[in-house]
């Protein structure tokens, strides 16, 4: 479909908190446990009281949020009654915002809450994104929603919300965005208005990444990865994704691998994969050595320019500390075995394989996972 969506009204700093909470009386706040017992959900809570305006937290949110998470979210929404849902956190804390948002006014239950979205993190674009991801343990699967109507209607983008950010976690999600960027800008869905805010997402993450890893308290790098993630969030979003989140769903649901650094682990070989560095070259050659141009790594030919941005992508994830491999992760071959088939089945299925620019049989994708398991790039 030939469109590009943005609803999300954003805002570069704390200043837009207070306009947003004007047009509220009741406020619910859904966040995760270490916001909350950490006293970081103070940043919401501090200028409700101030205004006078009542809420409820709901801190219940933990990584990789679940069905049994969102359904009690939604109960106690219910009863609160709220006109304004606030998700304070990082994509796990927002993408369950969301689907309670959504699901209460599919199911008839309420109307659909203005919703703004906080993130703590620099990493899913969840803030402008129509894509929420739950997760069935029972299945080991994890299920992406997407629909416009879980589109936050505002977002804030405040540096000082991710300055204490470990150095291990900037890593994981600076290297999501990253996914992000390069999986929109290479999808079949891909068009100009994407390209653009795909190609500045990933200059900024080449750019600042590696600065916001090594100088925690660089708040001017820290704003610019927050940018580039809303960016990548906004290109995704319209673009779709890959076959790289596609794995990366059900790696990280049978392992238990946060998202980005799955995404990391597996983002090499996917590229290799899709430009056919390993056999032939593809179509999709030519878009990542535009990515190659645009950061200045590009070499004599295409498939020099793909694998110059595979090589410096890999080389990128080991100065982050990321696993190279998924044995590097600490997954036995016996147990990733196990599920091997299950997890190239699934990763056929995932919605997102659809705008993959590479299409890809199950044997393909099993292939695959075994060379990111043995770290074979080539």
């Amino acid at each position: 479909m030939n469109n590009y969506y943005v609803k999300s009204r954003i805002y570069t700093d704390k200043s837009g908190l207070r306009e947003v909470l004007k047009q509220a009386g009741r406020a619910f706040i859904v966040t995760d446990r270490f916001m909350y017992e950490s006293g970081k959900v103070s940043y919401l809570t501090e200028p409700l009281e101030e205004m006078g305006i009542a809420y409820q937290v709901f801190s219940e949110v933990k990584p990789d949020p679940d069905i049994a998470t969102v359904t009690k979210g939604i109960s106690i929404m219910l009863d609160f009654h709220p006109q304004i849902l606030l998700a304070l956190g990082g994509g796990s804390a927002i993408d369950a915002a969301k689907a309670m948002n959504y699901l209460a006014a599919r199911q008839g239950l309420a109307e659909k809450c203005l919703f703004v979205a906080i993130p703590t993190t620099s990493g899913t674009g969840s803030e402008v994104s129509k894509f929420s991801v739950i997760s069935d343990p029972e299945k080991s699967a994890k299920y992406p929603l997407v629909d416009d109507d879980m589109l936050p209607d505002a977002a804030i983008l405040d540096a000082e919300l991710v300055r204490s950010v470990p150095p291990a976690v900037t890593a994981d999600t600076g290297i999501d965005v990253l996914t992000h960027a390069i999986e929109a800008f290479v999808s079949t869905e891909a068009n100009d208005f994407t390209d653009a805010a795909a190609e500045k997402a990933i200059k900024l993450v080449r750019s600042n990444l590696l600065r916001v890893y090594h100088e925690p308290d660089n708040l001017e790098a820290r704003q610019k990865m927050h940018h580039a993630s809303c960016l990548a969030g906004m290109a995704f979003s319209n673009a779709g994704l890959g076959l790289n989140h596609s794995m990366a769903h059900t790696l990280g649901a049978h392992f238990h691998i946060p998202h980005g650094r799955a995404n990391g682990i597996l983002l090499p070989y996917v590229m290799a994969f899709n430009a056919g560095c390993l056999d032939k070259l593809t179509a999709a050659a030519r878009r990542y050595a535009v990515i190659a141009r645009l950061v200045k790594i590009d070499g004599p030919s295409i498939r020099q320019s793909a694998f110059s941005v595979v090589r410096s992508t890999k080389q990128m994830i080991r100065r982050l500390g990321i696993p190279e491999s998924i044995k590097a992760a600490g997954i036995e071959k016996e147990d990733f075995e196990r599920v091997l088939d299950d997890m190239a089945e699934a990763a056929y299925k995932d919605s997102c394989t659809r705008t993959n620019p590479r299409t890809c049989s199950k044997e393909e994708i099993r292939e695959l996972f075994m060379r990111v398991y043995t770290g074979k790039l080539n």
